[in-house]
């Protein structure tokens, strides 16, 4: 599985602490920006590369975006289909969005996240499976209906 991590100025320190401990743990780690630090930069242009790339294989790619309230990117990513973006506030909760909702890219809000819930937000989405209950899976059904309307 490949996980694609984007943030602007609010949430690069973040990342960049995230991505090192995914390349330690051995996953395999798409930075899509940005590459440094550039005060003042806008979250949409990093949501947006990384939904698209969650996008081309949404069963098989996560995606990690990261701003300072975690809005901006949720709402940036989960503009693109096949996306299921959230901003959840704990571990269990991630657990949750994962489980029964097959959260595909993690929205986390670097001015109210500290780095050890981060860390375990990150493990959850990456350890959990999705339930694929019959009633989870016509929910998802119904959201790729909606999808398939808006083209």
């Amino acid at each position: 599985m490949i996980i694609y991590l984007g943030a602007d100025h609010g949430g690069f320190a973040l990342k960049e602490r995230l991505k090192a401990a995914l390349t330690d743990e051995g996953y395999e780690v798409m930075d899509m920006g940005a590459a440094s630090l550039v005060p003042g930069d806008d979250y949409p242009t990093y949501a947006a590369a990384v939904a698209r790339e969650v996008g081309k294989d949404p069963a098989g790619r996560r995606g990690i975006v990261i701003c300072r309230s975690g809005f901006g990117v949720d709402v940036v990513a989960n503009k693109f289909a096949g996306v299921r973006a959230g901003l959840p506030f704990s571990p269990d909760h991630v657990y949750q969005g994962r489980h029964d909702d097959d959260l595909n890219v993690l929205a986390i809000a670097a001015d109210f996240t500290d780095e050890a819930t981060a860390q375990k937000m990150v493990k959850v989405f990456l350890t959990t499976p999705f339930a694929k209950e019959e009633r989870y899976v016509r929910r998802l059904g119904e959201i790729g209906k909606m999808e398939a309307d808006q083209s």
